[in-house]
């Protein structure tokens, strides 16, 4: 946890924005809470991947768009920009990443280790958003960017093994 950063208590999760955000208190782990909140997006792409392409991608922005106005009113409330226990980017994130994915265990993994993967390693552009870009949005769109790239990473490891 960065020196800027607060610990996070139970009680912030009384706050139904700061609820979502802190991906349901997976955002209060001591250790890589953004792990733990991609963990969190697990069950729901599991939820969501019977869908039709056309109605994943719908809620997939759906939750990305909503993530923009959650971060940053949870950043406001926390006092920090973008507090490692803010987490809903990582949902997000994840859910972006397994866009077309394959059916299959292995594809749920490998879609979770290279999203995980770009949002740490952050590639160019991914740190220069994340340093560069403020409020919700920026929060947001350096997870979205690892998710493209992990996407596209994704889909030409699916395409190589057809």
């Amino acid at each position: 946890m960065s020196k800027n950063s607060r610990r996070l208590l139970l009680s912030d999760l009384k706050n139904p924005v700061n609820l979502f955000a802190l991906g349901f208190g997976a955002g209060l782990s001591k250790y890589a809470p953004g792990t733990m909140g991609t963990l969190v997006a697990v069950p729901l792409y599991l939820l969501l991947a019977p869908l039709s392409l056309v109605y994943y991608i719908a809620i997939a922005v759906a939750v990305t768009l909503a993530g923009i106005w959650l971060c940053d009113r949870s950043a406001a409330t926390l006092g920090v920009h973008d507090h490692p226990g803010i987490v809903w980017d990582e949902i997000a994130g994840y859910l972006l990443t397994m866009i077309a994915a394959p059916a299959g265990w292995q594809w749920i993994v490998l879609g979770f280790v290279l999203f995980r993967l770009f949002d740490i390693w952050k590639p160019w552009p991914i740190k220069v958003i994340d340093r560069q870009v403020e409020g919700g949005f920026g929060i947001m769109l350096d997870d979205v960017v690892a998710a493209l790239f992990a996407w596209a990473a994704l889909q030409l490891v699916a395409l190589s093994v057809a």
